[in-house]
């Protein structure tokens, strides 16, 4: 009885579905800008993650050394630092390459390399080059640094200077920057479904609201409340189901147009890659979002006109 009840209200799901064309038409033209604004939500925020870690990519401090640091000291150092969970990473560069990156930076400088060919040896010490993983990690990593003895094996200090502080307004306005971006595109985001499944679900209601005398004819012969939501919803799951193929098959020509300008100005994500790279993990969350808004929305709307 129960798996004849099941087949009996999909069917009639079926035929209400095909039989009010218009109606469903409508209905599903509404949830596939739902679908498209939250499948735009998804391919922005991709882009606001990359541009956002394309920026933190370019702050970093530096830690100078003395010119007569040795080189096992210097790595020492390192090793101690790769352990801290806040590093990223950690780049050293003797004292050679650094003359040698100095010497291309002034090539066209001659009287700065003949200044520099006048003394005696590498005024130049080595470097690290330190990335955290977060802006805001970079204060505890200098920290770590400061609470170390900084020495050689003789005990003499090692490290020259640590770039820190001339930094430190810039990597801490970046912080807020990324925080505060963070808020608002979550902020926005909430508030476009919201008022996405709002239109959606007043457009469904108003697609049942034809079926009303359906709805109490059904009731006057002893239909239960259970039986006379089921088609409803399984009407409500078509919509969603119908409306994700429609809203992937649309993002495909609109992800292609604008996928090179995205690449050049959004850290170099490509939208059209991004779509075909991860086309059924978004097709998922569209097919999810779409079946729960339709069988949500119909299931609320039709207990108006049940009498319960």
């Amino acid at each position: 009885m129960f798996l004849t009840n099941i087949r009996r209200v999909v069917k009639t799901g079926f035929i209400n579905f095909w039989r009010n064309g218009y109606v469903s038409l409508a209905s599903m033209l509404v949830m596939v800008i739902t679908l498209s604004v939250i499948g735009a939500i998804i391919f922005t925020n991709v882009m606001l993650i990359a541009s956002l870690d394309q920026i933190k990519d370019k702050v970093d401090i530096n830690v100078y050394f003395v010119t007569s640091a040795q080189e096992p000291d210097i790595l020492s150092i390192k090793q101690s630092l790769e352990t801290l969970p806040e590093v990223k990473e950690i780049v050293y560069t003797s004292q050679d390459d650094v003359l040698a990156a100095f010497k291309i930076r002034h090539q066209n400088d001659q009287y700065t390399l003949q200044a520099l060919d006048e003394l005696q040896g590498n005024p130049l010490g080595a470097t690290l080059n330190i990335k955290a993983k977060e802006p805001s990690q970079y204060g505890s990593i200098v920290d770590f640094l400061n609470s170390k003895t900084l020495s050689s094996r003789d005990g003499l200090p090692i490290v020259d200077k640590i770039n820190y502080n001339q930094n430190k307004a810039a990597i801490d306005s970046l912080t807020r920057i990324i925080d505060s971006g963070k808020r608002i595109g979550l902020f926005l985001t909430i508030i476009l479904i919201a008022i996405s499944i709002v239109i959606t679900f007043n457009t469904i209601r108003l697609a049942i609201y034809a079926s009303r005398e359906e709805i109490s004819i059904m009731q006057l012969v002893g239909a239960s409340s259970k039986y006379v939501r089921g088609p409803f919803v399984i009407v409500g799951i078509m919509y969603g189901l119908i409306s994700a193929i429609i809203t992937m098959a649309l993002f495909y020509p609109a992800t292609y147009y604008l996928g090179r300008a995205t690449q050049d100005f959004f850290g170099g994500v490509n939208v059209y890659g991004y779509y075909l790279h991860n086309f059924l993990h978004i097709f998922a969350i569209l097919l999810g979002a779409g079946v729960v808004i339709g069988s949500v929305s119909s299931y609320l709307a039709v207990r108006r006109y049940l009498k319960v």
